[in-house]
């Protein structure tokens, strides 16, 4: 496998869409009439450093935080498939509510956001749901089957495809077969 193809493949991985169950909603603007708000999208952080685990693995990726005056800088550096670390960054102010921990999250998701990861949720169309007296919706929107995961092989699957291709071919193995498979894989990922 190309060095460039396997970075390729992992970049793939990091932007694909979430199950919906892990994409949570908050209360943006709310109408004149207070029965509904916008809904905006987010992820837990938690989901995030599981993607970034399954991805890259456990010693694959490291966050450096910067604290700011009203908030943090977070550089989000990944190891590529050649071992070249890449370091990608941004920023967040400190919550209203656990300022430092909601802050450092904040950070680290829009970093990782620039990596890809929950960059579509940034797409959404907007989502304007109902809400109660306390101002919390009321109903779960639903996203756009654009934006929900593709049934896709883990990209280590690809990878492993591709690595049997560079080795000699034995008798009874069909590289044309291996090809096809992943031509399908990777269409399945742009699908």
């Amino acid at each position: 496998m190309s060095k460039s193809q396997s970075s390729e493949t992992m970049l793939k991985q990091l932007k694909q869409p979430f199950d919906q169950k892990f994409v949570k909603f908050r209360v943006g603007k709310v109408s004149k009439d207070g029965k509904s708000a916008l809904a905006f999208a987010y992820l837990d952080a938690r989901e995030v450093y599981k993607r970034l685990d399954d991805v890259c693995g456990l010693g694959g990726w490291s966050s450096r935080f910067i604290e700011l005056k009203d908030g943090f800088i977070c550089e989000l550096s990944i190891k590529m498939p050649d071992g070249e670390w890449i370091t990608k960054s941004d920023t967040a102010d400190f919550t209203d509510i656990e300022s430092i921990k909601g802050g450092a999250s904040s950070a680290l998701k829009r970093a990782a956001a620039v990596w890809g990861v929950g960059r579509y949720l940034y797409y959404l169309p907007t989502i304007w749901c109902p809400i109660n007296n306390f101002k919390q919706l009321t109903a779960t929107p639903q996203l756009p089957k654009w934006a929900t995961p593709k049934s896709i092989e883990r990209w280590e699957d690809i990878a492993e495809l591709e690595l049997d291709l560079q080795e000699p071919q034995d008798v009874t193995s069909n590289a044309e077969d291996k090809k096809e498979k992943i031509r399908s894989l990777n269409e399945s990922t742009t699908n």
